[in-house]
């Protein structure tokens, strides 16, 4: 039987620290050009026509930026995109200035016209950047890459690769992206997501390796809403970071890994498939059908036995959990979506009814606010320590972002988690998170379903 494009669509659905004075600060380093531009790329099979993506340099995923710990980044900016746009350098503890929130800390680079950045980054680890106004059409279209922050002294590796993980909603007859970003159904249920996959770019990701091979793998989820669950086959591994930030002892992988939008893990793995077989990185479906997002064809062997545990990554600066004693206690709760219970909310100063808030493309609500305000959630002092509470009153997950700053989950027996700047929450689920406010600016708050932050789950705090 023939197989029509319709169903390749739908079959494929299923589918311590470098010098404390950074070595380059003084440096005068030039500026190299990051340029947004409208280009065709060949997602889908040759059959198909180039899809009509934006890309940074043409190109999904961007190219990728590699520095030392500690070194300086100097980017011009180009916008040859239709829109006003910018770049947020998403993990980055950043100058507020360099932080890339349209509205916030810069104005929305108009067409035809440039912004630098110039920043240091403080901390090793894997961090991505991609456009941040108009970001759930914007980062959709294909504005996003990877940004890798090495270690002075990193792991004992063989090779690595940079796994960058996207969706894409696709017309399946014209292999053209719907244009429908602002579709009322997509922006009050769990978001845009696409019915199309693809890593690095490609729906058939297929990278060489030999048994008993050590990589690291840095997983990014670049989706604009999409949450991947993954598993691994053909390897064995453990965890090293999240988000970006060394976990201490590294923890092997058993089961499921799961990255909601915006975040990273980085792996460790070591090929134990055989000679002439494949290790995967899987998708699970939503029927429990797994579908390979990355094939790893093994020719050729390494070494004749594996290799101990890795030793843990170094930790970054101001690695250490906040202290609570004297901390600032916050609250922020979730509401709104398809299904859910919220009746009004505030939007330009005044009660909407949900009716009315839907009719201006406000589906959720902050704090029963439906819309970023002129007035931060919390005014916070340098260095003073926070526990925020976070209620998820919504049936659907939601993945919240904090610029500039990391935070650990306040576990329940009162223990912290790992360092994150994305936590993930269930539907009706609540999580607590703490931190120190150790960088001065306005730094957004948002949900990472980039569709929900803009129909109202954005807010931002103060810290002076």
């Amino acid at each position: 039987m023939k197989q029509t494009r319709r169903d390749f669509l739908r079959h494929a659905t299923l589918a311590a620290c470098a010098a404390a004075i950074p070595r380059s600060a003084y440096a005068a380093t030039p500026f190299e050009d990051v340029v947004a531009k409208v280009a065709r790329q060949q997602l889908l099979p040759d059959t198909y026509p180039g899809t009509e993506i934006w890309g940074y340099d043409g190109l999904v995923p961007a190219p990728e930026i590699r520095v030392a710990q500690g070194d300086r980044v100097r980017r011009r900016f180009r916008n040859e995109v239709p829109d006003p746009s910018s770049v947020h350098w998403h993990g980055i503890r950043i100058d507020n200035a360099m932080d890339g929130v349209s509205g916030l800390t810069q104005e929305p680079v108009a067409p035809g016209e440039t912004f630098d950045y110039d920043f240091v980054v403080p901390d090793a680890g894997t961090y991505w950047y991609h456009a941040h106004n108009r970001s759930y059409e914007q980062v959709a279209r294909g504005l996003r890459g990877a940004l890798i922050v090495e270690e002075a002294d990193g792991p004992d590796i063989d090779s690595e690769e940079v796994i960058v993980l996207e969706d894409w909603l696709l017309d399946p007859e014209s292999g053209q992206l719907f244009d429908n970003f602002e579709q009322p159904m997509m922006m009050s249920h769990s978001g845009r997501t696409g019915n199309f996959i693809t890593t690095n770019g490609r729906y058939d990701l297929t990278l060489p390796a030999k048994r008993n091979e050590r990589i690291r793998l840095r997983i990014i989820n670049a989706a604009s809403a999409r949450i991947f669950p993954l598993r691994l086959s053909g390897v064995s591994g453990w965890t090293m970071a999240l988000d970006g930030m060394p976990i201490g002892q590294p923890q092997p992988v058993d089961g499921e890994l799961i990255l909601g939008p915006a975040q990273r893990v980085d792996l460790i793995v070591d090929v134990t498939a055989d000679e002439g077989g494949t290790a995967e990185v899987l998708r699970i479906g939503d029927d429990d059908q797994l579908t390979p997002l990355v094939t790893f064809s093994v020719d050729g062997t390494t070494s004749s036995v594996p290799r101990d545990k890795p030793l843990p990554l170094p930790p970054n600066p101001a690695a250490h959990a906040p202290d609570l004693a004297e901390a600032r206690d916050l609250r922020l709760v979730m509401s709104g979506g398809a299904m859910g219970r919220m009746q009004s909310a505030m939007l330009g100063g005044e009660r909407l009814g949900f009716r009315q808030l839907a009719q201006a493309g406000k589906f959720w609500a902050l704090n029963d606010v439906a819309e970023m305000t002129d007035t931060p959630l919390a005014d916070l002092s340098l260095n003073e320590p926070v526990r925020l509470k976070i209620e998820n009153q919504t049936v659907f997950p939601h993945a919240m972002h904090l610029h500039g700053m990391h935070f650990r989950e306040l576990r329940p027996d009162g223990a912290f988690g790992p360092m994150r700047d994305t936590i993930l929450l269930a539907g009706n689920e609540s999580r607590e998170i703490a931190f120190t406010a150790d960088n001065p600016g306005k730094w957004l708050f948002h949900c990472h379903m980039l569709s929900h932050a803009a129909s109202g789950m954005t807010t931002w705090m103060r810290v002076t």
